[in-house]
């Protein structure tokens, strides 16, 4: 078989037609591989996929000033839907209030929340080898029906789906970070970035982290009125704070315990509720409240202060000692680099109107209102930023081991020609990494993406191909050297006789490579790995060869005519 091979390459290399169709048929080829990430799209990068778990947190978030009544009702249609669920095992509710931190809700602040109108929904599910569905299509399934049920109960209530991260945890998929010194403007952009998002194809979840804007009520007493009237602001103060919060006003023994056992006082939740959001309300529920002053005459409470209306005071957000605000955005079973492209594409297109846009940096940009000249920076950050970040290192990495792999090639044989097709076959494995990404996303049921452990693998590669080149290259100079053998039937031999090894070498490693493959998160190495040495064996048989043929090996190997000696002679 190998004696038909060394005919085959011998031939081969021998043929200018077929030499040229080899490099011609490689150039294409690589070409191709290439345009399938980009602009084809075939083969979708992502830092990493999806991650199977045994359960996920969903986050409620209703407008500020919502009731814990309003936040409940959420929250029981959320909790109604999901028990239905035959993979769920048990659910948790937390109202007014975060859940108990785990690795996702350490970075998204969920030990911060406290206030009525947010709540949490833990979900346990069995266990993942035991169902069928993965979490992440799960919540992909759920999403959309529990948005369009419960969401739409009150007006502007966000519900989010929290899956503990495959990778490092960040705030969101995408995070879009606004800054600037007016705090009107940075609100204003913030919703229109918001509004971009919500209207991006493969984005939910959106969310602008900053406090909603809305209307409350000061009650401000009036000092000369109550001393007229006999009675005392202690009064006042206590009974606003018994009705609507309530307060201690005695203790009870027990004969079990030592400590005394309070007693609250308060109106009831139906008592507590006003008719409606506005000041004729608030104005209506004080008058049923009455204090009776030293001479046993019943005073309304109204009589007393006045109700004025007042803006609510938002939190200020800092970064860095930089005023800032956060709008936030979750990928939907996509990868977050399109749908920000997408998304920065818009933002450039319809707010050239408002603003001067420059951008700074690779994605970043830098909006000056027309109208006013306040300046606004918009900083991306997420896993985004972390992806682009990880991308950008591999990427060094990989030029670094390209770059070094040369320089020791020069060093061994003093040789640029050698060492560059010895790193031109190194680098060719590219092609079977990514179609090999291409063709398992084929026969998986979800995107099999281009990860970061995908280009780990890559990496990887280049020490596997640059060895079976220098083998290759090692005992063609053997053959010329020792065999008095000339360049094209030295080539055919070693390449012939070194294919045995290279092939075992590399069904070592696709063997070995196949127990990653279907891992969630190193399924990328696992692919690199097989379908690269596929492709590093095909670029050291039959690419390297013509590569060799084609350079001028006589003057690269001191080379001098002379009685050629038989291969199997010692």
């Amino acid at each position: 078989m190998f004696k038909k091979f060394e005919q085959a390459v011998l031939k081969g290399i021998q043929s200018s037609t077929q030499r040229k169709f080899i490099l011609i048929g490689t150039l294409v080829a690589f070409i191709l591989s290439v345009m399938m990430i980009a602009p084809g799209k075939m083969v979708l990068a992502k830092m990493l996929p999806g991650k199977n778990n045994d359960t996920f947190t969903i986050y409620i978030d209703l407008p500020n000033g919502s009731s814990i009544t309003q936040t409940k009702e959420v929250s029981d249609c959320v909790v109604g839907f999901v028990q239905k669920e035959s993979e769920v095992l048990d659910t948790e509710v937390f109202l007014g209030m975060g859940s108990p931190l785990d690795f996702a809700g350490l970075i998204k602040g969920s030990s911060f929340k406290n206030s009525e109108n947010v709540a949490e929904i833990v979900l346990n599910l069995t266990k993942k080898h035991h169902r069928d569905e993965p979490s992440y299509f799960m919540v992909q399934r759920m999403r959309p029906i529990i948005m369009q049920t419960c969401a739409s109960i009150h007006k502007d209530t966000i519900i989010s789906f929290v899956e503990p991260p495959a990778g490092p945890p960040v705030m969101a998929a995408i995070v879009a970070e606004v800054y600037g010194y007016d705090a009107d403007g940075v609100r204003n952009l913030s919703n229109k970035v918001a509004e971009v998002f919500k209207n991006t194809k493969g984005l939910v979840d959106v969310d602008v982290m900053q406090d909603d804007i809305y209307d409350t009520y000061e009650i401000h007493a009036d000092s000369s009125k109550i001393a007229r009237s006999g009675v005392s602001i202690k009064q006042l103060n206590d009974i606003l704070y018994l009705a609507f919060e309530g307060m201690q006003i005695a203790v009870k023994n027990s004969d079990l315990y030592n400590d005394q056992i309070p007693i609250y006082l308060s109106l009831s939740k139906e008592s507590k509720k006003f008719t409606s959001k506005d000041i004729n309300a608030v104005k209506l529920k004080l008058a049923s409240l009455k204090l009776m002053n030293d001479m046993g005459m019943m005073i309304p409470i109204t009589e007393l202060v006045e109700v004025l209306p007042k803006k609510s005071n938002p939190m200020i957000m800092n970064k860095n000692l930089h005023q800032m605000t956060n709008v936030m955005a979750e990928t939907d079973m996509v990868s977050q680099v399109y749908p920000l492209m997408e998304a920065r594409d818009t933002i450039l297109e319809n707010f050239a109107d408002t603003y001067e846009i420059k951008k700074i940096g690779l994605f970043n940009l830098e909006l000056t209102d027309k109208k006013s000249g306040s300046v606004f920076k918009l900083i991306w950050d997420g896993e985004m930023e972390v992806t682009l970040d990880t991308f950008v290192e591999l990427g060094a990495a990989f030029i670094a081991a390209l770059v070094l792999i040369f320089l020791l090639m020069v060093i061994y044989y003093k040789s640029y020609t050698l060492s560059g097709i010895i790193l031109l076959g190194s680098f060719l494995s590219i092609i079977g990494v990514i179609v090999g990404h291409w063709i398992m996303d084929v026969f998986t049921h979800d995107t099999f993406f281009l990860t970061a452990t995908s280009l780990i693998g890559f990496i990887a590669l280049i020490g596997i191909s640059s060895r079976n080149s220098l083998l290759l290259i090692d005992f063609t100079k053997s053959l010329m050297h020792e065999k008095g053998m000339h360049k094209a039937e030295a080539i055919a031999f070693a390449t012939s006789t070194r294919a045995k090894p290279i092939f075992l070498t590399a069904a070592a490693i696709i063997l070995a490579s196949t127990l990653l493959a279907g891992d969630a998160v190193f399924g990328g190495l696992g692919v690199s790995l097989i379908f690269g040495t596929v492709a590093a064996v095909i670029s050291s048989l039959v690419i390297v060869p013509v590569l060799l043929y084609n350079a001028d090996l006589e003057r690269h190997f001191h080379f001098h005519e002379k009685k050629a000696v038989s291969v199997y002679e010692p």
